[in-house]
């Protein structure tokens, strides 16, 4: 039966990306010496929040994930960042392959929060395995599964992830607004006779005072 170690070594912006994407440098060992005709690799992605330590400004970003820092102890739970399938094409010992994170502005995911409360240093990632295996075995083929304890533990800069994001949205965010709240700023903005919504939200800001 073939047995797999995983590392992740390294972690980039994908410019040939549709969207925006780190590519993490997943190196897998076969430690039996078999040859994998093919793997069909499935990756779940947490970040782990205990893992690192945060600044006053981070923290405030945070008190929505997590509340103030005196209860952080029981509420810095892992965050699920993604799943990611890939295939890896036959090899034996070893192989590099790029697994492709999709990043997003969504706010509605916790994980997506979390990363831009972050101003710099690391994310710390876990990532989990399973999939199915094909090797050689006489004139056909063998199969069998990934153990669902392979994992590896990989430190993601933050500015990894801005730099990605900063490749599909320079100088802009996101947010997404129901269909009612949506209609009503179109409405303001088509009767100020505003040019963008940037102009639209910084005029009700204004009207609102400090």
């Amino acid at each position: 039966m073939p047995e797999f170690e995983f590392a992740v070594t390294s972690a980039r912006p994908d410019r040939g990306a549709a969207t925006p994407t780190v590519a993490l440098t997943l190196h897998i060992t076969e430690t039996t010496g078999v040859t994998v005709h093919a793997l069909a690799l499935r990756a779940q992605i947490r970040i782990e929040p205990l893992r690192r330590r945060y600044d006053d400004d981070e923290a405030d970003a945070m008190r929505d994930l997590f509340g103030e820092r005196a209860r952080w102890g029981t509420t810095l739970k892992p965050l699920q960042l993604g799943f990611v399938n890939q295939m890896v094409p036959t090899f034996t010992d070893a192989i590099d392959v790029d697994v492709a994170l999709s990043c997003s502005y969504d706010f509605e995911v916790a994980a997506n929060k979390y990363l831009y409360a972050l101003d710099d240093g690391e994310v710390p990632l876990l990532l989990l395995f399973s999939g199915t295996v094909f090797t050689a075995e006489g004139q056909g083929f063998s199969v069998s599964l990934v153990p669902w304890d392979r994992e590896t533990r990989f430190r993601l800069p933050v500015e990894t992830w801005k730099q990605a994001m900063d490749l599909h949205f320079p100088g802009t965010r996101w947010l997404r607004l129901g269909e009612e709240t949506f209609d009503a700023l179109h409405r303001y903005r088509t009767e100020q006779q505003l040019t963008s919504w940037d102009d639209a939200i910084d005029r009700l800001i204004k009207e609102i005072g400090p």
